[in-house]
C-alpha cells in the first residue's frame, strides 16, 4: 500500500495530513519547534504512521510547505552575503526603484539591504544591451575579491552583472573563479535563477536567494536526516511559492522560488476542491496561529504574479504599492499576508489605542490560554474570554488549556488601562483581528478591481472558521463555504498539487517583429530545460504537461502582463488582459514581447480527490451540550449549542451554534445557517450581510 504525507509548518502548529488509497485521511497537529522545525514534522509524521498501523516504508512520497526561507528573511538571521557587481552598480540595491509605499508615511523607513555595502564589490566587466562583449571580466580581481570574502567570513555570494539576462558568459565564469578560488562560498549567479532583464529585480532576487541559500540547505539536509531516523525514506517534495512542488535538489540550489512555501499549499488545494463544490471562482481565506493570508481564485486556477515584495506587516504583490520589502522576481500565487492569526499579540501602544499583532506568541509559550508562561493577550485568548473556544482542551483534547489564564492576561493589559470590562476588551481585540484580515482580502479583490461581493469566501487554517462569518461581514459578502479539513487544509492542499518548474526566456523586441521560427525555437529549449527537470524527479515524458505564457507591455512601459501563449493573436489576448487588469487600452500603440515563459507540469498518480475523502471519526468529533457565547459587543451572551462537525450529516444547522472538530472551530452566528454542501465542505448562509 503506497501512502502520501503532507506538512505545513505553521507559527504555532506543524500540521499533518496522511493520505492512504481510497480518500482516508488520518491529520495530526504538533506544537511548532521553532528552534528545528524539522523536530515537529518528524514527530507529526510518525504519530500519523503509526496511527494508521503502517510501516514507514509504505509512505511514497513526502510534500512539505515550509516557512524556514519567509522566516530567515523576516528574523534577519539568514548568510553573510557578499555580491559581486559590474562596476557602476554597488549601490542597485539601496537605490532600488526609488518608490515609497506610501506617500504620507513619515515613519515609514526602508528595509535595510541583506548584503552591507562593505561586502558589495564591484568587478570590471561590461556586455553590452544585445550581449556583444564591450569589457572583458577582469578575473584577477575577481580573484581578489573570493579571498576578501573568505576573509570576512562571508557564507554565500550574489553575482549580477549589468546584461547578463542576455549574455551570461561573465557571469558563469565568474561563479566558477569563485567556486574554484573559495570553495566554502554557496555561490547565487542571477543567471541561474532569474535571466530577465530589470537588474534591480535580479540582483535582489539573486540576493535573498544567496541569503537564505545555507539555512534552507541546512533545514532539508537536517530534515531529511530526521525521517530516515524513523525509517521515511521517500521522496520529499517542496511546495513552491507557485503553488506547484519542486523536488529537494532544486530547493536547496534556488529557495527563492519556495518563499511563499507554506501559504501556497492551501491555494492549490482551494483551486482543486473549488470546482467540485460548484465554486470555481472564490476568495481563499487562511487564519494560522501567527498570520492570515487571502488569494483569490477564478476559474478554478489561482491568481499568479512574476514578482513580489517579501516584507513585515501586510505582505501584498501589488503592482502599485513597491519599495517595502525585499523584491522577488519569482512566479508566485497573489498572496496578501498580514500579520493577524490565533497568536497574535494584543497590546496598547503609545498612543493609547489598541492594536493586535504582528508579533504573535507562536506555539511556545502560545497564547495566555495554554499556561506556558506568556501573560500578554492574544486573539486565541479573546476567543477563549467570549466563548468561542473550548475552555478546557483544543486539537481534540490533546492541548490543555486554561480560560481563566486569557481572563487575567486581558484584564491586565488590555481591560484595565483602557477601563472596560474583559468581555468588551475581548471583543475589541477579535475586531481589530477582523479589520486586518479584511485588509488582506481587500488587497487581492478590490485593489484588483474585483468585488468581493460576488463571490464565496473559503476559510480554513486553524482560525479561518472562527472569524469567517465577521470577516465576511465586514466585506458584504453572503456565502461562506468551511474547508474540509479545515484546520490542516494547507498541509491537505499539498496532496492536490502537481510538480511545476518555470523557466524563462528573456525575447526584447517588438512583438510586430516577432519571426515565429524564433518563438518555436525559444519554445524548444525551454521545452528541453523543462522535461529534463520533471525527468530528473523521475516523472515520465507522458505525465509532463508543458504550458507557456508571454510576458507583454506597450512599447515604453517599464512594466509587463503575462498572458497564456495560447493559439490566436497575442496581441489581442494582451489588450483583453491589459483592459481587465487596468480599465483601459491604447488602441494602435506598439507592444512589445518582453519574456517567454514555460510552466512545466509534473503529473502522477495519487493526487488527492476530495469527493472521495474520508476522515477518522476521531477528526469529526466534539464536544456537545451548550455554552454561553458573546457574539455581539453590549449583548449579553447567548446559550448556544454545540455540536460535532459530523453532526451536519443529518441536516442544516442554523445558528447561534459552534462546530468542534479536532482541526478547528466552527462559529455559526444567530441569524446564519450552516450545512453540508459535499466533498467535506460546510457551507454557512448569511442572508443579506452587512456592506
Amino acid at each position: 500500500m503506497q501512502a502520501r504525507i503532507g506538512v505545513d509548518v505553521g507559527g504555532t502548529f506543524t500540521d499533518v495530513v496522511l493520505a492512504l488509497p481510497g480518500g482516508r485521511l488520518i491529520v495530526n497537529k504538533t506544537t511548532t519547534t521553532p528552534a528545528d522545525p524539522g523536530e515537529a514534522v518528524a514527530a507529526g509524521i510518525a504519530a500519523v504512521i503509526a496511527e494508521a498501523g503502517l510501516e514507514p516504508a509504505a509512505i511514497a512520497e513526502v510534500v512539505h510547505g515550509t516557512t524556514v526561507a519567509s522566516n530567515t528573511i523576516l528574523q534577519k538571521a539568514g548568510a553573510r552575503t557578499g555580491l559581486i557587481t559590474t562596476r557602476g552598480f554597488r549601490d542597485v540595491l539601496e537605490i532600488g526603484r526609488i518608490r515609497t509605499p506610501g506617500m504620507f508615511d513619515m515613519a515609514w523607513r526602508k528595509p535595510e539591504p541583506l548584503v552591507p555595502r562593505r561586502w558589495r564589490r564591484e568587478v570590471t566587466e561590461r556586455l553590452a544591451a544585445d550581449g556583444s562583449l564591450v569589457t572583458p571580466l577582469d578575473e584577477a580581481s575577481l580573484r581578489e575579491t573570493a579571498r576578501f570574502f573568505e576573509g570576512e567570513g562571508i557564507e554565500a555570494v550574489a553575482i549580477c552583472f549589468i546584461n547578463s539576462y542576455v549574455n551570461d558568459t561573465h557571469e558563469r565564469c565568474a561563479a566558477e573563479i569563485l567556486r574554484e578560488v573559495a570553495p566554502s562560498l554557496l555561490v547565487t549567479a542571477s543567471c541561474e535563477v532569474l535571466p530577465e532583464i530589470k537588474e534591480y529585480e535580479r540582483t535582489s532576487t539573486a540576493v535573498v536567494n544567496a541569503y537564505i541559500l545555507p539555512a534552507m540547505r541546512g533545514y532539508l539536509s537536517r530534515l531529511q536526516a530526521r525521517l530516515a531516523a524513523i525509517g521515511v525514506t521517500a521522496p520529499v517534495q517542496v511546495m513552491a511559492s507557485n503553488g506547484g512542488m519542486i523536488g529537494l535538489d532544486a530547493a536547496r540550489e534556488r529557495p527563492v522560488f519556495a518563499v511563499g512555501s507554506g501559504p501556497a499549499g492551501g491555494v492549490a488545494g482551494a483551486a482543486r476542491l473549488g470546482p467540485g463544490i460548484g465554486a470555481s471562482d472564490l476568495i481563499v481565506f487562511d487564519m494560522g496561529g501567527t498570520t492570515a493570508k487571502a488569494a483569490i481564485i477564478e476559474g478554478g486556477q489561482p491568481s499568479l504574479v512574476t514578482e513580489y515584495e517579501f516584507r513585515d506587516g501586510i505582505s501584498t504583490p501589488s503592482r502599485f504599492v513597491k519599495g517595502a520589502g525585499y523584491m522577488l522576481k519569482v512566479p508566485a500565487i497573489d498572496i496578501a499576508e498580514v500579520g493577524s492569526g490565533g497568536g497574535s499579540i494584543a497590546r496598547i501602544d503609545a498612543g493609547g489605542l489598541l492594536v493586535v499583532g504582528p508579533e504573535s506568541a507562536g506555539g511556545d509559550p502560545g497564547p495566555a490560554c495554554y499556561g506556558r508562561g506568556n501573560d500578554q493577550p492574544t486573539v486565541t485568548d479573546a476567543n477563549m474570554v467570549l466563548g468561542y473556544l473550548n475552555p478546557q482542551a483544543l486539537a481534540g483534547g490533546s492541548l490543555k488549556v486554561d480560560a481563566g489564564l486569557s481572563r487575567a492576561a486581558i484584564a491586565a493589559r488590555i481591560a484595565g488601562p483602557l477601563g472596560i470590562s474583559v468581555e468588551e476588551a475581548a471583543h475589541g481585540i477579535r475586531q481589530v483581528a477582523n479589520v486586518n484580515m479584511a485588509r488582506a482580502i481587500r488587497a487581492v479583490t478590490v485593489e484588483r478591481g474585483k468585488d468581493p461581493r460576488d463571490l464565496a469566501l473559503m476559510a480554513f487554517g486553524g482560525g479561518g472558521p472562527l472569524h469567517a462569518v465577521d470577516v465576511a461581514r465586514l466585506l458584504g459578502i453572503k456565502r461562506v463555504l468551511i474547508s474540509p479539513v479545515a484546520g490542516v487544509f494547507s498541509a491537505a492542499g499539498m496532496l492536490a498539487a502537481e510538480a511545476v518548474h518555470e523557466f524563462v526566456d528573456p525575447l526584447l523586441m517588438p512583438l510586430a517583429e516577432v519571426a515565429p521560427a524564433r518563438i518555436a525555437a525559444a519554445q524548444d529549449a525551454l521545452a528541453i530545460q523543462g522535461r529534463a527537470a520533471l525527468a530528473h524527479e523521475g516523472y515520465a515524458a507522458d505525465a509532463v504537461e508543458l504550458r507557456f505564457a508571454a510576458d507583454l507591455r506597450y512599447a515604453g512601459q517599464s512594466s509587463q502582463l503575462t498572458v497564456p501563449f495560447e493559439a490566436g493573436d497575442l496581441r489581442a489576448s494582451f489588450e483583453r488582459v491589459y483592459g481587465e487588469t487596468f480599465g483601459y487600452t491604447a488602441a494602435g500603440a506598439a507592444v512589445e514581447l518582453v519574456n517567454l515563459r514555460l510552466s512545466a507540469i509534473g503529473r502522477a498518480a495519487g493526487r488527492i480527490d476530495f469527493p472521495s475523502l474520508s476522515l477518522e471519526a476521531s477528526a469529526l468529533a466534539g464536544a456537545t451540550g451548550e455554552r454561553m457565547v458573546s457574539f455581539a459587543r453590549g449583548a449579553p451572551p447567548i446559550a448556544t449549542r454545540l455540536l460535532p462537525r459530523a453532526a451536519l450529516s443529518a441536516g442544516p444547522v442554523p445558528g447561534p451554534a459552534i462546530l468542534e472538530s479536532y482541526d478547528t472551530t466552527i462559529i455559526i452566528p444567530p441569524g446564519c445557517v450552516a450545512a453540508s454542501i459535499g466533498s467535506g465542505c460546510v457551507a454557512i448562509d448569511m442572508g443579506e450581510a452587512d456592506a
